[in-house]
Formats: C-alpha cells, structure tokens, sequence
C-alpha cells in the first residue's frame, strides 16, 4: 500500500484498525503522520480522541490502554506511536495487533529501517493491518520528483534552477520539500522559478555550484575550475569537499555509462539526463573531450581523493588545496602517483 493510496482511503472515511508505516524515506511516512494527526479528527472529537506516544518515552502498558479505550462521543479514536523504533518491548503490542479495536485507528511510525518480516509482531501487523514501506528514492529519480512536487505546489521551473536545486540538496525529501516552502513563502504570487531565486532564497550561488564546476571540466577550463573550488574553499559550507567528490563520481560513472550505448547523440542523451538540455550539452561536451579511458582514469582520481580527503594516503592538506590538485590533474590528463 502507498502512501498515496493510505491518505486516498482516509479522505472517503475508510480506516483500517492499524497503519505501520517503516523505511528508510521519511517524508512519506511524515506526511501521513501529519495527515492523520490533524486531519482524521478535528476540533472537539480531536480534542477527547487523539492521542500522542513518542518511542522513546512510551510505555508499551500506555499505548496498549489507549488503543482499548472506547471513543468519546465520536465514532472513533486515533492514537499515533512516532518514532516507534526507539520504543523498548515493542513486541508486547503483539497482543493488541492481533486483536485491534474497530474503533481506533492506531498508526506508527517507525523509521530508518524495517521489522524483521520472519518476527511474530510482523506477521500479525501484516495480517491485521496495513505496512506502508517507505523507500528512499534513486538519485537519478530526484530530479523528475523534485519538478512534479514543484508543479503540484503550483510551480514551474526552469531546467538550470532545477539542477541548482536538487544537486544543492541532494536526496532528502523533507529538506526539498521544506526548501519549497521557503520559495513559496518568498515568492508570494509568482510562481516561475529561474536560477535567481534560487541564489536568493536557497543561497546557492549561480556561478560557483558543483554544476557549474561540472560545466567547468567538460569544458577543460581549468581557470573556472579553480576559480569555482576557490569559492568553495572560502565558503566550505556551499559545497564541502565530501559532498562535491560523490557527485563528480556519480557523474563520471554516468559518462562511463554513456560510452557503451550505441547512440550517442543529442535525442537519445534526453532521457539519461532527465530531458534537462543544460546536463545534455554538459555531456556532449564531455565525450568530446574526455575518452573512455580518461573517464576510467578520473574515477580513479575521484576514489584517490575521497580517500585523501579522510586523511588517508596523504599530509595534512587543506579540502581546498586537495581539489585543486584534483581538477588540475583532470583537465591536464594526469594521474595521482
């Protein structure tokens, strides 16, 4: 069951005795805990017939009791256990789960993992209830859900200020979401997104991004390069060296993965760089000046450096010194001895 569909059923009054709701992607299980907090109940019924347990300070008794009460002049009662997976002896509620009460809506949220499917607690929730798994969502998905949750808001924007966005905050769905909301609340009635509102709401700098220090090395414009790492090294918190290692790889693995497809062109590039016309002239621009060999040899510089930037391998070297060396090394086509 998805979230999608939980929040669906819920909107017709249709309620299930028991929601479990577990995975390593919280917004999903957020948004129905907040949908179920505020919107299942409301006003007097809400007041006499929510109740709230937070994991680590519920006592399994507390929540058992809650759950057996009957509804007060409503015709039920929701009782909500967050952060379930910090809760001690949540087995014990396995006596409740495999006889819940009709009448309460019990829904918990248990995050950053999952429980043993073979447990006994799992098999009764399975069999009496509803398990939502909330996944983390691929990397390369990022983009294409960042622009439909953009244009569900009443956004449009453009394929730049997108990748700014996404690359900014990488994948985490609550932040993207809570970077929205700032956007919405600074932009008032305009509803166009470009690059600029970006740089000024988001504080990510147009010019010196990790995008543009992509653009810089397919190019092979090792001044740009260096000035953007400048950048970077006056403002660490823009883009800290371990943030900006794992998405060169990411996308040098992309290019490796470009050079094995028969059609290289234009038109069949759309849909491996999410149809954003900046990220597929970056890659035509890439295999035209880097081989297959020279994308082989910057993974390698890539793993070298991440490796280095741990202190491993290395002296005591500055994040700003050692990316220096490493985009020279890229564009000058040599290797780290």
């Amino acid at each position: 069951m998805s979230a999608l569909t939980i929040l669906s059923e819920w909107k017709k009054n249709s309620y299930k005795p028991l929601y479990w709701l577990e995975g390593e992607e919280e917004f999903y299980i957020d948004e129905v805990m907040e949908y179920a907090e505020k919107r299942i109940l409301t006003g007097n019924d809400a007041e006499f017939n929510l109740t709230i347990f937070y994991g680590k300070d519920a006592n399994w008794a507390d929540v058992l009791n809650a759950c057996r009460r009957y509804p007060m002049f409503a015709e039920r009662q929701v009782v909500l256990l967050k952060e379930a997976q910090q809760m001690k002896d949540i087995e014990k509620l396995e006596g409740y789960v495999e006889k819940p009460l009709q009448s309460t809506v019990l829904v918990v949220s248990y995050k950053g993992k999952t429980l043993d499917g073979r447990s006994r607690l799992s098999k009764l929730i399975k069999k009496h209830g509803e398990v939502f798994l909330s996944k983390k969502i691929y990397d390369n998905q990022l983009p294409s859900w960042t622009n439909s949750y953009l244009q569900s808001k009443g956004f449009q924007i453009t394929p730049r200020a997108l990748t700014l966005l996404v690359d900014h905050v990488g994948n985490d769905l609550n932040r993207i979401a809570n970077e929205v909301e700032k956007l919405s609340i600074n932009l008032g009635s305009e509803k166009n997104i470009t690059e600029d509102e970006i740089e000024k709401y988001i504080g990510v700098s147009k010019e010196y991004n990790i995008f543009e220090l992509q653009h810089a090395l397919s190019k092979k414009d090792l001044v740009k390069a260096v000035r953007i790492v400048q950048y970077f090294d006056a403002n660490p918190k823009a883009a800290p060296i371990q943030l900006v290692l794992p998405s060169l790889y990411n996308y040098f693995t992309k290019i490796l993965a470009v050079y094995q497809m028969n059609d290289k062109s234009e038109k069949a590039l759309r849909p491996v760089f999410y149809n954003n016309p900046f990220l597929v002239q970056q890659a035509l621009d890439m295999l035209m000046n880097y081989s297959f060999a020279d994308a082989e040899r910057v993974i390698m510089l890539l793993h070298t450096y991440n490796l280095k930037s741990f202190g491993i391998k290395t002296f005591a070297t500055s994040s700003g010194s050692l990316m220096k060396e490493l985009v020279y090394k890229i564009i000058k086509d040599e290797s780290d001895n």
